[in-house]
């Protein structure tokens, strides 16, 4: 069995930006998006007209410096290799209690449609605090659409935050 990491959150985290469960590298590195490919840094900075900090420590105040939160849909699960489609036996992270704790939290973004699908198959949208959910490209190079069109869909996470 694999397992996730711990979230990286604030408690003024307003936006939960969920992946499915870490690739290989990054649960090697024991890093959120430790693959040099993945492009969810990049984004992340470039969102905030910042150069990408390589520090991992960095990056996580980087992070919480913008209010966003960091987790997986699962917390362990089968699986070879790091391809969301080898996802098997997949146990969910308690969203329960942890939307209750970080009630701040009111925009959920799923980095890829396998996130959107695991969250709605165990968990569902009926939390009454999350105004909304939104489905983005995601940042694995296994997804090929361009850099720039990522970036695109990507933005309506600052709009979000400072509205």
């Amino acid at each position: 069995m694999l397992l996730a990491f711990p979230p990286i959150v604030g408690e003024n985290s307003k936006v939960l930006i969920l992946g499915s469960m870490p690739g290989k590298e990054s649960l090697r590195k024991r890093q959120y998006y430790a693959f040099k490919r993945n492009q969810f840094w990049d984004i992340i900075y470039k969102l905030f007209e910042k150069e990408k900090d390589n520090d991992y420590e960095s990056k996580k105040i980087f992070l919480l410096k913008h209010n966003i939160a960091l987790w997986d849909v699962l917390i362990n699960c089968k699986r070879e290799g790091s391809l969301d489609s080898n996802i098997k036996n997949e146990v969910p992270n308690d969203f329960e209690c942890f939307l209750d704790k970080y009630y701040n939290i009111k925009y959920i973004f799923f980095n890829g449609t396998k996130s959107q699908k695991l969250f709605k198959k165990h968990i569902g949208f009926n939390n009454k605090t999350i105004k909304d959910y939104y489905l983005l490209p995601s940042t694995s190079p296994a997804y090929t659409k361009k850099f720039e069109y990522k970036f695109e869909k990507w933005k309506i996470i600052k709009n979000k935050l400072i509205t």
